[in-house]
């Protein structure tokens, strides 16, 4: 059974930055994908960013592309996500996800992903 554990969240102002860490247990690592999504109040859960644990291929979302950085510790089997200049907008829960295999068009969306960890939350105030 997969079990995914985040950490990192927090709270911060406009323009800074926090790193948050997902923890896998019970995957193969080298045959994944990995992906950090978020919800905002009222919104729907949205994809930020994805890596292919086997390749290393990234995906990001339009809105975070040159400010997050999804990045992988296979001696950990751990997923970071660095957030950088970060925005009021960014604020959310976010959640680390896993899927054995996500087709290309499919790798930023929620329903691809069937492991989930509790979320952590980010809070950006202006």
């Amino acid at each position: 059974q997969v079990h995914l554990v985040e950490s990192g969240g927090g709270s911060v102002q406009a323009g800074g930055s926090l790193r948050l860490s997902c923890a896998a247990f019970g995957i193969i690592w080298s045959n994944n994908y990995m992906g950090w999504f978020r919800q905002a109040p009222g919104k729907e859960r949205e994809g930020v960013a994805v890596i292919d644990t086997g390749g290393g291929s990234t995906y990001y979302a339009d809105s975070v592309k040159g400010r997050f950085t999804i990045s992988q510790d296979n001696a950990k089997n751990t997923v970071y996500l660095q957030m950088n200049s970060l925005k009021p907008e960014d604020s959310a829960m976010y959640y680390c996800a896993a899927a054995s295999w996500v087709g290309y068009s499919g790798r930023l969306r929620p329903d691809e992903y069937n492991s989930w960890g509790q979320g952590t939350q980010v809070t950006v105030s202006s």
